[in-house]
């Protein structure tokens, strides 16, 4: 499966009804600048925060960016096994 850009995924959530404001997507660019992290690792990491969080929360955006950065995950599927391991519920 081909993985979509940043922009086409945050033009995704919007037609799902998941508006983010300016803010909150300045910060996700800002994330993706900070940690270097690729598109798909940045994806993954606000999919947890929104489904978590039920909004987007900065920090908690961040937290789970920066340990999907930490762990070299390369799939959607094994980062996000990787939250519920440690059960999180998503």
């Amino acid at each position: 499966m081909k993985h979509q850009s940043l922009e086409d995924f945050l033009a995704d959530l919007e037609t799902k009804g998941f508006k983010l404001g300016d803010e909150a997507i300045g910060f996700i660019y800002f994330g993706r600048k900070y940690t270097e992290a690729s598109d798909i690792i940045i994806q993954v990491a606000i999919e947890v925060t929104l489904k978590v969080q039920q909004r987007f929360d900065s920090s908690f955006y961040m937290s789970v960016l920066e340990e999907l950065v930490r762990t070299k995950y390369k799939s959607r599927g094994t980062m996000l096994k990787h939250f519920k391991d440690k059960g999180i519920k998503m």
